[in-house]
């Protein structure tokens, strides 16, 4: 397991890692039974995908709104005078036409052969009002770039505003290998067939795996804890099999 390190300057958040919060931006706490509202937090892979990172919080007391109009970002706050001498301030500013950026003030070091890989913050796709700020992915080699960095977000659509709210995650950042040194490949026939009868068998078998979880949504959206069960169960064995 990677180990990733940090350093930040200034009246800056420390990063943690992700949090999902209920009720908050994963959702309500409605709990999965016949007649809730289906939440995100009830979505074992996008539970476990937003966990996989570190977050930053906002942390200022006012608040900023962000919005576009006639074609150029528009950054409202009431900043005040710079909290310390030298600093960079309004630390938010219009990045061309259609981006804006912050200064972290926050360096994050990876080990040799992994990278930092900036990413939305994941309460972006379970945002409604779509006033979450959205995080251009960038990714930094830390091996050789011991910079102070800073971060790009898209301006919001007209009509939209992006609000950053103190003590609100606003953006993750992941550690990645630091080459994509990934080989994509068709399937073989054999391992398509063994994946397929593997497949069939599951589906067979769905009811009793699913036994005691199924339930309908208020949008009438059948749900079961098959991939919740199967996941746990997973789990279970390698850890037993780690002790062995």
């Amino acid at each position: 397991m990677p180990v990733v390190s940090y350093r930040s300057y200034g009246d800056r958040s420390d990063p943690q890692q992700i949090r999902i919060t209920v009720p908050g931006w994963a959702g309500s706490s409605e709990q999965r039974v016949d007649g809730s509202h289906e939440q995100p937090w009830h979505c074992i892979p996008f539970s476990e995908s937003a966990r996989y990172g570190v977050e930053l919080l906002y942390p200022f007391d006012p608040e900023l709104h962000v919005r576009s109009v006639d074609g150029k970002v528009v950054l409202e706050a009431d900043w005040g005078a710079p909290p310390e001498e030298g600093a960079m301030w309004p630390p938010f500013r219009a990045f061309g036409e259609d981006y804006y950026s912050y200064q972290l003030s926050l360096d994050l070091a990876a080990p040799p052969g992994w990278a930092i890989r900036c990413e939305p913050h994941p309460r972006f796709f379970t945002d409604a009002t779509n006033s979450t700020p959205l995080a251009v992915p960038a990714l930094i080699r830390s091996e050789w770039w011991p910079m102070i960095n800073f971060c790009i977000f898209k301006a919001p659509p007209p009509g939209t505003t992006h609000v950053f709210r103190k003590g609100e995650p606003f953006i993750s950042f992941i550690c990645i290998p630091s080459e994509p040194e990934l080989e994509l490949l068709a399937m073989g026939r054999e391992d398509a067939a063994q994946r397929e009868m593997r497949s069939r068998r599951l589906s067979a078998s769905r009811d009793a795996l699913a036994e005691g979880t199924r339930w309908l949504s208020s949008t009438n959206t059948v749900f079961d804890g098959t991939y919740r069960n199967m996941a746990r169960a997973a789990r279970a064995h390698a850890r037993q099999k780690s002790g062995e």
